[in-house]
């Protein structure tokens, strides 16, 4: 007897976003499956970050919908469903819980150790004791190689430990979406590696992941999708063999090309 194919745990359907004047994301249209890893790329000005905090409600979208397991978030101003989406301080909660966010920064709390900076959404939002905190935080910050620094504050630690910092906390939330934008981005260049490590081993354990990055040759092994976005849309969306090899699309062909014009 065949298996049932797998649902979508995320799905969006004509996702937007203007900030007065200015429309930033001009209709997505996404389904992510459990453990799927999906690339996002793009320029700059193309709306990738935007995406990622609309699905986390970090910005709440203008018009559009956003579904997790099959469930729309929100609920419209009006009975017969039109009108804008709102969201409940509860709900927010909730989805924020089950969607993890890894900055480009790191959002540390400087005045915290690394463990209380893990432990600390587990006992503000989740309302858990400490001691069972302290227990996951600990086991979270072991699986990204910071056992020996649960003690240190953030400013004696280099920008590669302060993001495996911030990857432990949001796992610490046990989120069944992670969502990374260009987590690479603000470290030197020698300090990459060992955040991609990090990466690529959450997504080994079958994690459901959307990463936003200019790290192609990363997303190229990591992803099992990539999407190109440009100009508020996805302008052309396949596996990593296709968008960074065989693009379909004269835009991404000249993306590919001028992003890759100085690599080795």
């Amino acid at each position: 007897m065949e298996r049932a194919a797998a649902q979508p745990i995320l799905r969006i359907r004509g996702l937007r976003k203007s900030f007065g004047a200015a429309e930033v994301l001009k209709g997505i249209d996404l389904d992510v499956l459990p453990g799927e890893r999906v690339a996002i790329i793009g320029g700059s000005g193309s709306g990738k970050s935007t995406c990622l905090r609309c699905i986390n409600l970090l910005e709440f979208p203008t018009a559009g919908r956003i579904e997790l397991d099959g469930k729309p978030l929100g609920r419209s101003a009006k009975p017969d469903g039109s009108g804008a989406v709102q969201y409940g301080e509860r709900e927010l909660c909730r989805v924020r819980e089950r969607v993890g966010m890894v900055f480009q920064q790191f959002n540390l709390f400087p005045h915290m150790n690394v463990l209380q900076n893990t432990m600390e959404a587990l006992v503000t939002v989740k309302r858990m004791d400490r001691a069972a905190a302290r227990r996951i935080a600990t086991e979270q910050l072991g699986k990204v190689g910071l056992s020996d620094k649960l003690e240190m504050y953030p400013a004696r630690l280099s920008g590669g430990q302060q993001q495996r910092v911030a990857i432990a906390r949001a796992l610490a939330m046990e989120p069944e979406i992670l969502l990374f934008d260009e987590p690479t981005s603000s470290l030197d260049p020698a300090l990459v590696g060992e955040v991609l490590r990090t990466i690529r081993a959450l997504g080994d354990e079958g994690r459901t992941m959307i990463l936003v990055t200019h790290e192609f040759g990363f997303a190229y092994h990591f992803a099992t999708r990539v999407l190109f976005l440009a100009d508020g849309v996805i302008h052309e969306e396949g596996s990593p063999e296709q968008i960074f090899k065989s693009p379909q699309k004269p835009a991404t062909r000249a993306f590919i090309a001028q992003s890759a014009e100085f690599s080795f």
